[in-house]
């Protein structure tokens, strides 16, 4: 693959030889001439992990050096990557792209002091690594997940919750949902346009655990997401021997009701949330969602008699990890919280809120985090969450 600048050398060298004339050497010259920054990369040092302070592993990448290696093999990458253009990338400093990348807000030509790479092969082994870990291991917070949320561990999330005041002794978790702001679309604005909010979002819906790991993760609430363009759902309804088109424009302010409707997350609890003995295992949520077996929420019909209201206290006390647990993604991955790079037109920003859960998790299985000290329960070991 030929480069701009090897093309225009080679341009000069047939000009200078009278091969094309002058308009056409000012022509060619013009558009193999590129629009964007030419950073030397090839001035800094190839990426090397083991030359690395400890302390810096830390901050760029959110992971203590020593734990790097673990965390690429319980991911299972593959030995390299190797991008559509052909550029590879061995699986360390793939991971380490992806981490820096999402750590703090940062161009991706902040990042070419580090690995020594064009803006361009940054970008697309970012996106590649990121496919590659949502294609894999999507599933483990997308959908039920039985090795954390086995009828043994439901009993013991539902005791640890019950020692620290809850007034139900078989809540094993809280859910509620979170907006996350994005920058403004350039058309469809309306359809991810939160009015509570007054702020153009998507929104997800989380299932958060006494062992500080999100059990279950939903969103962006009623879209599509296939690689890096989102598909608005139509549905085609036949009625009478005409077709009528129905489009949810309601990325951006869906309900929390709405989307545990379309999560299934209920069906799920109704099909596996019981505990050993076979009695029914609940979550807690806030006035939005529907009373059910399954799903407590607070007394809501005033006035209160003094009993209810202190259920409703007891359970709120409790209810707060919910929020830690948002806390936690966004503080570790700074990069979805700067609106104004969350470009859905431009990439994929709800894989990647989907993936860096994901890795919050894996971090919270290698060093713990607020809420899994607060309720006194580990989470399992980054193997176990990964196996």
């Amino acid at each position: 693959m030929v480069s701009f600048k090897e093309f225009r050398e080679l341009l000069i060298i047939l000009h200078a030889n009278n091969l094309i004339s002058d308009a056409e050497f000012v022509l060619f010259y013009d558009i193999f001439t590129s629009k964007n920054p030419d950073f030397p990369y090839n001035s800094y040092e190839q990426f090397n992990l083991d030359a690395m302070n400890a302390a810096e592993c830390k901050a760029e990448f959110r992971v203590e050096k020593q734990d790097l290696p673990r965390l690429a093999q319980a991911l299972q990458l593959p030995p390299v990557f190797r991008c559509e253009q052909r550029s590879i990338c061995d699986s360390m400093e793939g991971l380490c792209i992806l981490l820096k990348r999402v750590a703090y807000p940062c161009r991706l030509s902040d990042l070419i002091p580090r690995f020594a790479r064009p803006v361009s092969v940054l970008s697309l082994i970012t996106n590649h690594v990121l496919d590659y870990i949502y294609a894999v291991h999507a599933h483990r917070i997308t959908q039920w997940n039985q090795d954390i949320l086995n009828p043994v561990a439901l009993q013991n999330y539902a005791d640890a919750i019950y020692r620290k005041g809850a007034a139900l002794d078989n809540c094993f978790g809280f859910i509620d949902g979170t907006v996350r702001p994005i920058s403004r679309p350039g058309e469809r604005q309306r359809v991810v346009y939160n009015g509570h909010k007054r702020v153009h979002a998507l929104k997800f819906q989380s299932l958060a655990l006494p062992n500080g790991l999100i059990g279950n993760l939903y969103g962006p609430a009623g879209t599509f997401l296939l690689g890096k363009t989102f598909f608005f759902q139509l549905f085609l309804l036949i009625s009478s021997s005409k077709f009528r088109v129905i489009y949810l424009i309601s990325e951006g302010r869906k309900h929390d009701a709405g989307m545990l409707a379309d999560s299934g997350l209920l069906c799920d609890l109704q099909r596996f949330a019981f505990s050993p003995t076979g009695r029914p295992m609940c979550i807690y949520g806030d006035m939005a969602y529907p009373f059910r077996v399954h799903l407590q929420t607070p007394f809501r019909h005033l006035p209160l008699a003094p009993p209810m209201q202190e259920y409703n206290e007891s359970m709120s006390s409790v209810r707060i990890a919910v929020e830690w647990l948002f806390g936690d993604i966004t503080n570790s991955f700074k990069f979805l919280d700067f609106k104004k790079n969350l470009k859905i037109g431009l990439s994929s920003v709800g894989k990647m809120y989907i993936v860096s859960a994901l890795l919050r998790n894996a971090i919270t299985c290698l060093y713990g985090n607020e809420t899994s000290f607060y309720f006194g329960i580990e989470p399992p070991t980054l193997e176990e969450y990964f196996q």
